[in-house]
């Protein structure tokens, strides 16, 4: 059998090109290997025509590249299938403890572990079977089998976080993934050379959060510690000079000349310094003025920025000193059908189309709704229809969640009394702007024109039915 076997960098905008290109040679061609950056989109075009083909699902690092074009080609030197040569791809890098041997992925008619065949109802989706359940609490780990894509949001991030200069701005309802796109964003800029550090502003200590001097010296040195450099605020913060201009100097003269390379700084929860409305002027006024100079100036450049927070900015900020106006904005929306597909497979259920959209009516597209669900499926401990019956009561998985939302809505009488208004009425409802906007912050609904509607049935039937105060059911 006549055999080519390409090795391609793939284009976006061509893979209708080089799907009908690969057409021509469907009875000659038995495997493609596209090692591009992103080519999930044109291994789906091309698989249409060839039996095997290899994508990437998200940019890939050049080493984690590098180790799986190895593993692959030695394999098929060794006389064994493409399937193996998949699987020896990504044992190779996972042997260099690289987190990224779930971005090849596989199309194969001929998978013995079971490919889906383009001619299923199934979505054709490849993903590789996670090894163990994982519960679903906090940020996904870079290595996970169960994070999901939502393209093209990573692609997005992973290209900017390269630009000089970059700002990219991440906001979500809490338990959304914000934390977990943030750490793969820096990953990736890890993977090209740049010094990262991540920075949670919930490890802040109030006295830090009540005066700008003590917070700006706290931040400077929560990066020189992530980037593992000697603290030198002492010597920087010295003089008649105000707090942000001693900031300034400390990142100009100090921290991104002592790096050779691009610094990546993830700023998470970004929400507590909300809070403290002065604070929050000066610094996201500062951010916003180093961004400026990254336009101009060869050192700023060098810094790029991922600022992840909830909730809506209401703080009063002049327009020209926001950071939130500027750089790339994102905002995660819900999993869709075919990504809560995906999981649902990742899971090793069975699920007949039916099923998964009943779940959707229960808990919508919310990722953290959706991973509990179906661990507590696959784990053996529910069904689909106990879950339904259960999953707005206090018996339920969500429980913690749904009473955590209460006790918030309780520190403010008009938001509680939106939400039961939104919750029990039976078509959208205009509750005003600045609670519709806080309702969504808080991820209880979902927009319909300037109208909201419960985001889905889980939270209609606890919050339309809950009546009493939060003391009276804490004791149980």
């Amino acid at each position: 059998m006549f055999l080519i076997f390409g090795l391609i960098a793939a284009i976006d905008e061509n893979y209708l090109i080089l799907a009908r290109l690969f057409k021509l040679f469907k009875d000659k061609i038995e495997c493609i290997l596209l090692n591009a950056c992103y080519s999930e989109v044109q291994a789906e075009a091309i698989y249409q025509h060839i039996n095997c083909v290899v994508g990437m699902n998200r940019a890939i690092g050049d080493k984690a590249a590098i180790k799986f074009a190895v593993g692959f080609y030695d394999a098929l030197g060794a006389d064994r299938s493409y399937e193996d040569a998949y699987e020896f791809g990504c044992s190779a890098i996972d042997l260099e403890s690289i987190p990224e041997s779930s971005t090849p992925v596989l199309k194969s008619r001929n998978n013995r572990q079971g490919a889906i065949s383009a001619n299923e109802t199934i979505p054709d989706i490849e993903i590789k079977t996670a090894v163990s359940l994982e519960n679903p609490e906090g940020q996904v780990s870079l290595n996970s089998a169960f994070y999901v894509e939502r393209s093209p949001i990573e692609v997005d991030c992973y290209e900017a976080i390269l630009q000089p200069g970059a700002l990219i701005r991440i906001k979500a309802p809490r338990q959304m993934g914000k934390t977990s796109l943030m750490s793969r964003v820096l990953h990736h800029a890890s993977q090209h050379g740049y010094q990262t550090a991540p920075v949670n502003f919930q490890s802040a200590d109030a006295e830090f959060l009540a005066n700008l001097d003590q917070f700006l010296q706290w931040f400077c040195a929560s990066i020189t510690y992530e980037l593992n450099l000697p603290d030198k605020l002492d010597e920087y913060w010295k003089g008649v000079l105000g707090s942000k201009n001693k900031c300034t100097n400390y990142f100009q003269r100090y921290l991104l000349p002592a790096i050779n390379s691009p610094v990546a700084i993830g700023l998470d929860e970004v929400d507590e310094v909300f809070k403290h409305p002065i604070i929050a002027a000066d610094f996201f006024g500062l951010l916003r003025a180093w961004h400026e100079r990254s336009k101009n100036e060869t050192v700023w450049k060098n810094l790029r920025l991922v600022i992840v927070h909830s909730k809506e900015v209401y703080i009063p900020l002049n327009i020209n000193q926001s950071p939130f106006n500027v750089g790339l904005p994102i905002e995660l929306p819900d999993l869709n059908q075919t990504q809560i597909q995906n999981l649902v497979q990742r899971h090793r259920l069975n699920w007949s189309n039916s099923q998964i959209e009943e779940l959707m009516t229960l808990v919508g597209g919310h990722p953290y709704l959706v991973r509990v669900a179906l661990y507590e499926i696959a784990r053996g401990r529910m069904t689909l229809e106990n879950l339904q019956k259960i999953a707005a009561t206090q018996e339920g998985p969500y429980s913690d969640h749904l009473r955590r939302h209460w006790l918030n809505l309780q520190e403010d009488a008009e938001l509680l009394a939106a939400v039961k208004q939104v919750m029990m009425a039976n078509r959208p409802v205009d509750v005003g702007t600045t609670k519709a906007f806080k309702l969504r912050s808080m991820g209880l609904v979902k927009f319909q024109g300037n109208e909201v509607v419960p985001l889905c049935k889980l939270y209609r039937q606890y919050f339309g039915r809950r009546r009493s105060p939060p003391q009276a059911s804490l004791g149980n």
